[in-house]
């Protein structure tokens, strides 16, 4: 998959194509990143990204004229690569809050472009013009992009296919199907008076396929009872759950 990510600290990237599932998907060229500096577009002698709000205010605001050309070059480059869809995305607190649907989607793109904005935010009319969508990776605000755009880029680059030796792994994380991940265990047997549930040193795959169900729909009622209200359940799932209430009664 192709990424192009429109930032004024492109090392910081290193983070993603050196480390990790994502550095192993990036020297198998599974995953081709470019990381484009809009200082290189900006003019005059400072090369200036950045000026003072209309209105007044505090802080800076990036300009739109050297972002643009920074988007319209990275199309260029996604074009010579043949990646035809490819959206331009904004890492914004303002967007829509990121989730496992959201990079079930990026996933079927071609590519993606990347722009991490800093200071007070980038031009509106930037926004208005080039942006294609807008993702938040929480209700809190970051010093810039860059950290938000990483974590979207991990959470696809890990669902490419053949990124990970083990895509079984990726199926059961927390979040695939609705749920929370269930608690997880390796030796030893005993830690600090703590032992490893039965269960799952049973060898019996049913009930330990029903015992991390349980416990995985516990946890999210426990943490997250928003996510259990979406989450549709297989007859056998009710069944599990109806044995485990009658027990408790």
């Amino acid at each position: 998959m192709w990424f192009a990510v429109i930032t004024l600290f492109p090392e910081m990237f290193e983070a993603i194509t050196s480390y990790g599932i994502s550095g192993r998907a990036a020297k198998r060229d599974l995953v081709q990143l470019t990381c484009i500096n809009p200082r290189d577009f900006a003019e005059g002698n400072y090369r200036r990204v950045d000026e003072r709000p209309f209105g007044g205010g505090p802080g800076m605001v990036m300009m739109a004229e050297p972002l643009a050309k920074a988007i319209k070059h990275a199309k260029q480059l996604a074009m010579q690569a043949g990646k035809n869809q490819v959206p331009v995305v904004y890492m914004s607190p303002q967007g829509k809050t990121l989730n496992e649907q959201a990079v079930k989607e990026f996933v079927e793109y071609d590519g993606l472009i990347i722009l991490c904005g800093r200071y007070e935010g980038v031009d509106e009319r930037l926004i208005q013009k080039y942006v294609d969508q807008e993702w938040s990776i929480g209700d809190y605000v970051l010093s810039g992009g860059e950290l938000p755009a990483m974590v979207l880029l991990d959470s696809v680059i890990r669902r490419l296919p053949d990124a990970m030796s083990d895509m079984q792994s990726a199926e059961q994380d927390s979040f695939v199907d609705g749920l929370l991940d269930c608690p997880q265990y390796t030796k030893p047997d005993c830690f600090e008076g703590l032992d490893v549930p039965e269960v799952l040193k049973s060898g019996h795959h049913l009930n330990i396929e029903k015992w991390r169900f349980l416990q995985r729909y516990q946890r999210t009622l426990d943490r997250r009872p928003e996510l259990v209200e979406k989450f549709e359940l297989t007859k056998q799932k009710k069944k599990w759950l109806k044995k485990q209430d009658s027990s408790e009664s």
